[in-house]
């Protein structure tokens, strides 16, 4: 039982470590020639990052902003309440508010990943016509399956 926590609590910081580089690498957006990214915060070229994305002033990279840094709090809550359970909890009962707190992320991860991938990710309004996902659009979704497996994991763990 101690290997099983101790191995979620390693994916659980995996994830949140993760979650921090998606959201603030600038590099969701690459372009095939390597010569420039576009992240949610900045546009990149060989000459340097500036704050003029194409689509800075849409809601819908605000929401995925938003989305992004909601789902890193409570990642970071979800750890702290299970360590917080994880000690004070009685034997046999479960770690439902790490899990619910962890699926919360997760929604928050699929509506922002799907926002970005609905308005951005191969699309028309990409700086660049030639382009492809870079890592930490595919992070955002990895971080979408961990935290999905933490969550149901955490919600059906027991204490013994």
């Amino acid at each position: 039982m101690l290997v099983l926590l101790a191995s979620i609590f390693v994916v659980h910081i995996a994830t949140v470590i993760m979650l921090f580089v998606s959201t603030i690498a600038n590099v969701w957006v690459v372009t095939d020639a390597g010569t420039g990214s576009v992240g949610l915060w900045k546009n990149c070229t060989v000459g340097g990052c500036s704050d003029n994305l194409l689509y800075g002033g849409e809601d819908a990279l605000k929401a995925v902003q938003a989305f992004m840094i909601l789902s890193i709090i409570f990642s970071v809550v979800s750890l702290v309440v299970f360590v917080f359970q994880l000690f004070t909890m009685e034997k046999g009962n479960r770690f439902f508010l790490s899990g619910a707190t962890m699926l919360v992320c997760w929604l928050c991860i699929l509506v922002g990943a799907s926002i970005y991938t609905h308005h951005y990710a191969n699309s028309s309004k990409n700086l660049y016509p030639s382009s492809h996902h870079g890592y930490s659009f595919i992070l955002t979704w990895i971080c979408f399956c961990f935290s999905f497996i933490i969550g149901v994991l955490y919600l059906v763990l027991r204490k013994k």
